[in-house]
């Protein structure tokens, strides 16, 4: 079937009035003007590849939208599903921790957490979007390194994260901004809120062990199973060297340019966040993914926290990129593929999947339609096909 006259977002250039042929779920042809008898007329809207989406934290919540209250996982995988396809995103990396101490609660425990990824696995076929796996492993906890390596070895983990939460490091390197963020956002005093900073700290470092040992292993299976492994909020040049010595090839949300113009010059690509972009600053008070693509050190957008965030991300961003909405496009399309190994995907080119995104630029932006492989998953009804090709 044909699509129209759009404005056909490629590699390295936009086409005005172009059209794009898909057969079999592929891209077959691009034409560089309208055609007749498509099945879609686009009347200038935006066809875009979908989004390859690195990083998404929303699995978690859906599951267990309040503390202690679960959904049964099929409700809770399939509303995603259906909030991701309305973003735009077509393939999908649920990143997913262990952790129960953390303050998301026992949803992060061991079997909780391994349930949510066998799920995703086996529901793969029923659900619209390319479901992965991006497994977070927080280095001061190394009980969970047993379940993690047994989840790597079944094939069921597609991206390892190497995160520390420890207050005073990374994301929450400045103490007294997280002390008055906790005061804050706990209702306590600075006094309260600085003993339980204190707690958090003696808790991690009680559970470490031998982190060295542990960030070995964890280094060893990811690269013996052909696991891509992530760095995460790298905040200083030494720990950028570390992770990229352990075999990271991804720098996830540095928190600062120094720290992303080290994991680039060591040959690792760097991913920020689409709300962080869309907003102009991190919400923890960290580097600006505007900053950080201003001076040339962003590669990878991802949705974070907010997938509908990634659209309006992408159009203020091209605002600024010296490819314009191209250069911005291949932030959160090509760009992830191609750091991931998904060679099939994340480009309007002659033989790639037919994941596409059709949208409009008014306003913040708005996605009309997506398609995976060339099938419709999702619509918000304004999207008309005219006839079968």
């Amino acid at each position: 079937m044909w699509l129209s006259d759009f404005r056909v977002v490629l590699p390295d250039a936009v086409i005005d009035r172009g059209s794009v042929r898909i057969k079999a779920g592929r891209i077959v042809e691009i034409m560089p003007a309208p055609v007749e008898g498509a099945v879609i007329t686009g009347e200038g809207l935006i066809l875009m590849p979908g989004f390859v989406d690195m990083h998404g934290d929303m699995v978690e919540r859906e599951v267990e939208p309040r503390p202690n209250v679960r959904m049964p996982m099929e409700l809770g995988l399939r509303d995603l599903d259906r909030r991701l396809a309305a973003a735009g995103v077509t393939t999908a990396y649920a990143a997913v921790s262990f952790h129960p101490g953390s303050a998301y609660g026992h949803i992060r425990h061991f079997d909780n957490t391994s349930a949510i990824i066998r799920a995703l696995k086996t529901m793969g076929n029923a659900l619209k979007v390319d479901h992965r796996v991006h497994a977070r492993f927080e280095v001061t906890f190394p009980d969970a390194l047993r379940v993690i390596e047994g989840l790597i070895a079944e094939g069921a983990v597609d991206l390892v994260s190497l995160t520390d939460h420890t207050p005073g490091q990374g994301q929450y390197r400045d103490i007294e901004a997280h002390v008055a963020r906790v005061a804050r956002e706990k209702s306590l005093s600075q006094t309260e809120a600085g003993a339980e900073v204190a707690r958090r700290i003696a808790e991690k470092m009680s559970t470490a062990g031998d982190m060295a040992a542990t960030l070995r292993a964890i280094s060893d299976t990811c690269r013996a199973h052909g696991v891509a492994l992530a760095s995460h909020d790298d905040d200083t040049v030494e720990k950028v060297a570390l992770m990229q010595a352990l075999g990271a090839g991804i720098s996830e949300f540095p928190v600062t340019v120094a720290a992303a113009a080290a994991a680039r010059a060591r040959g690792m690509t760097t991913a920020m966040g689409a709300p962080n972009a869309l907003r102009g600053q991190s919400y923890s008070g960290n580097l600006s993914a505007r900053e950080a693509h201003r001076a040339g050190l962003l590669d990878i957008l991802a949705s974070d926290y907010h997938p509908s965030a990634l659209l309006p991300a992408v159009l203020e961003l091209a605002k600024a990129d010296p490819s314009g909405l191209a250069g911005a496009m291949r932030l959160a399309t090509l760009n992830p593929a191609r750091t991931l190994g998904l060679g099939d995907r994340g480009a309007i080119v002659a033989g790639m999947q037919a994941d596409l995104v059709i949208a409009d630029d008014s306003g913040i932006g708005h996605v009309r339609a997506t398609l995976r492989a060339g099938n419709k998953i999702y619509s918000d009804g304004s999207i008309l096909m005219t006839r079968a090709s």
